[in-house]
């Protein structure tokens, strides 16, 4: 968890979707945090014990929860037009993240590619820690960033590689490359 000013308000709000109950956390300046299943209003105190549980929300974080929802439920959404509160964060990961936000619903690139595009081919294993230690789930898509090969590797949101592999099917599903596919998505 990334320090705030200890004077910042902020605020969570715990939402159910298609994969469970998620969380989100946000400031005056942007989303904090966001949090995959199961992300009850309990963790959320515990991860942010600092932001106030509201069940009101402002439009932008309104917006934010129905793309999260409709993403989670199987729509095709891109969700790069959410603003992030990023103070604190290392600026290498903020590049990671706005190359991991650049990368549309049902595509996916490698730790490689990504380090390669920020002029760093040697440092995939970097870009593997920034993509692991991502606040912003699904906000920020790290799981659409496979290992070498394009191999599915690490997933530190709960369940781990298999909910990597359940968002990936949904997008997949969601952009029409498994359109003949009638397997129940759970």
């Amino acid at each position: 968890m990334r320090p705030m000013p200890q004077d910042e308000s902020l605020w969570s709000h715990s939402f159910d979707t298609a994969l469970g109950r998620c969380g989100i956390v946000w400031s005056g300046q942007g989303i904090v945090a966001s949090l995959l299943p199961d992300a009850s209003p309990a963790l959320l105190a515990r991860w942010h014990p600092r932001a106030q549980l509201v069940t009101e929300l402002p439009p932008l974080i309104g917006h934010a929860v129905d793309g999260i929802r409709a993403l989670l439920a199987g729509e095709a959404r891109d969700l790069g037009d959410i603003p992030l509160d990023e103070r604190g964060i290392p600026e290498f990961r903020r590049q990671v993240h706005a190359l991991t936000r650049a990368i549309p619903p049902g595509q996916t690139r490698t730790y490689g590619e990504i380090a390669a595009a920020l002029g760093q081919p040697g440092a995939a294993r970097a870009v593997g820690r920034a993509e692991g230690d991502n606040p912003f789930p699904p906000i920020v898509p790290c799981h659409r960033v496979m290992g070498a090969g394009g191999q599915p590797t690490g997933f530190s949101a709960p369940g781990g590689l298999e909910t990597k592999r359940r968002l990936l099917l949904i997008e997949a599903r969601a952009t029409g490359q498994l359109a003949g596919d009638q397997q129940p998505l759970f």
